[in-house]
C-alpha cells in the first residue's frame, strides 16, 4: 500500500516537473527567440496597428487642445476607438506570445518639444541628438510641420484606412480568437472611417 503511494507520489511529481519546465522552456523560447503562436498577417497586425494605436491616442490630445470642432470631434473618436482596442490587442498578445506594447513606438509631442516624423507605413521616430541643433537640421526635422485642422484630418483618415484594412485581414485568420476580435471591430472602425471623413474607397490608395 505504501508502495502503490509512493508512486503515485513519484509520478505527480514528475508530471508538476515537467509541466513546470516546460512551462520555462516556452517562456525563455518567447524572450530569446520571440517565437509567437501567430502566423505573419497576424504578427503583422500587432506590428502596425500595436505603432499606430498609442501615437494617435496621444495626438488626439494634442488636437483636443488647439484644434477646430471638427478635428477635435475625429480626434476624440479616433482617441475611443484605439484606446478602447489596445487592451484587447495586449490581452491576444499576451495569450499567443507577442511582444507587446511594439517596442520603440513613440507618442506624439507637441511643436516645441522633440521633433517628430511621422511616415504613415511606420512607427514615428523622435530626433533625440541636441547636438544637431546648431547645425543642419536633420530631415526628420524638416519634415516636421505646423499643426493644422486639415492635416490632421488626412493623417487620421490615413491611419484609420491603414488599421481597417489590417482589420479585414485579420478578419479572416484561421486563429478563432482573432478572427473574433477582427470581425467585432469591423462596424466600429467602419463607423471610424466615415467620422473622420474617410470614403468607402479611400483605402484603396494606401
Amino acid at each position: 500500500m505504501k508502495l502503490n503511494t509512493l508512486l503515485v507520489a513519484a509520478v505527480l511529481a514528475s508530471t508538476s516537473l515537467s509541466s513546470c519546465v516546460f512551462k520555462t522552456a516556452e517562456e525563455n523560447q518567447l524572450k530569446y527567440t520571440h517565437t509567437t503562436l501567430v502566423d505573419g498577417d497576424a504578427y503583422a497586425f500587432f506590428r502596425q496597428v500595436g505603432s499606430i494605436a498609442p501615437y494617435e491616442v496621444s495626438y488626439a490630445e494634442y488636437v483636443g487642445t488647439v484644434g477646430n470642432a471638427q478635428a477635435k470631434d475625429a480626434a476624440a473618436k479616433a482617441s475611443k476607438f484605439f484606446s478602447d482596442i489596445l487592451p484587447q490587442m495586449d490581452s491576444l498578445a499576451t495569450k499567443y506570445h507577442v511582444d507587446f506594447p511594439i517596442l520603440g513606438t513613440e507618442k506624439f509631442t507637441g511643436p516645441g518639444q522633440e521633433n517628430i516624423a511621422v511616415e504613415p507605413n511606420e512607427a514615428p521616430v523622435v530626433v533625440k541628438d541636441s547636438t544637431l541643433a546648431d547645425s543642419v537640421a536633420p530631415l526628420a526635422q524638416q519634415t516636421s510641420k505646423v499643426y493644422s485642422d486639415q492635416e490632421y484630418l488626412t493623417h487620421i483618415q490615413h491611419q484609420v484606412a491603414l488599421v481597417k484594412e489590417q482589420l479585414r485581414r485579420l478578419s479572416r485568420n484561421t486563429n478563432k480568437d482573432l478572427r473574433d476580435f477582427a470581425q467585432a471591430q469591423t462596424e466600429p472602425v467602419a463607423q471610424l472611417f466615415t467620422a473622420v471623413g474617410g470614403k468607402e474607397d479611400a483605402h484603396a490608395h494606401h
